[in-house]
Order: structure tokens, then sequence, then C-alpha cells
């Protein structure tokens, strides 16, 4: 299963709040195979995010739009809103991707959009209210849907 090509969504200009979050997750997530976005948990100091902000937002989504059509599942953090993370998941949504939705409640978070709870099928399209903790299993078991 080493070799899957996973899409890592979690904001950016939205806030950078969960970037080390992110950072755990995309790490977690390479045991499984190669995150095409892996930006997403840099920190803002970093060259890396520094670079990624620099580019025009014709190429940032040209690219994306790429890298998404080409991955094997979609992986997106939703707990920090972000306009951004909603149009991947949408996109995704429509190429039929196998998409997975975590989601951490807790005091004070804003309920997820019904545009994402109301989208899970139980085929390709899975919500997970989660707790760091708890990742590992949900990444197995979400993984070994990919046939």
């Amino acid at each position: 299963m080493g070799s899957l090509k996973l899409y890592f969504a979690g904001s950016i200009r939205g806030g950078r709040n969960d970037a080390e979050l992110y950072a755990r997750l995309i790490e977690k997530l390479q045991k499984y195979g190669t995150v095409l976005t892996e930006h997403v948990g840099s920190d803002s100091k970093t060259e890396e995010l520094r670079k990624e902000l620099e580019y025009n937002d014709e190429y940032i989504h040209k690219r994306d739009m790429e890298w998404l059509e080409s991955c094997d599942a979609l992986i997106a953090e939703v707990t920090q809103p972000s306009i951004g993370v909603g149009y991947e998941v949408g996109r995704a949504y429509a190429m039929k991707k196998l998409i997975l939705c975590l989601y951490r409640p807790h005091e004070g978070a804003k309920r997820i959009s019904a545009m994402i709870s109301g989208a899970v099928n139980g085929e390709n399209f899975f919500v997970k209210n989660y707790q760091e903790s708890e990742i590992d299993g949900i990444f197995e078991e979400f993984l070994s849907k990919i046939k």
C-alpha cells in the first residue's frame, strides 16, 4: 500500500492555527505513499511555504487540480473553515474520488458545514469526528478501501 498518491487538504489562507497538526497527519499518511500536498503542513517560516505563497493563483489552481485528478484519495482536515478546502472537496467529489473529511469537535469549534456532513454516502465520501490519538486506526481503515 506504500505507493498511493494522497492529496491532503487543510487551510492555508483561511488560517494556519492547525499547521502543526497538519504536519503530523501528513507524516502519518506518508507511510501509505506520496502526499502530493505536503507543503500544507509546512510552517509559514519555512522556505517551502514561503515559496508556495509566492506562486500566482492560476499556477496554484492548475497544479492542485492536476494533483487532485491524479490522486488515489483526498484527506481533508476541515475543523478550520476554509473556502479552498471546501472547493477541493467539492472537486474531488465531482471526480468520484475516495474522500475522508476529518473534524475535531471541541469547545468553541464551529459546526461542520452541512455540505460536507450531508454528502456522506458510505461508499467514497466519509466524515470522521476524531481526536488525534485515534488517527492511525482511522487512516488504516479508510485507506484499506482503495482497491
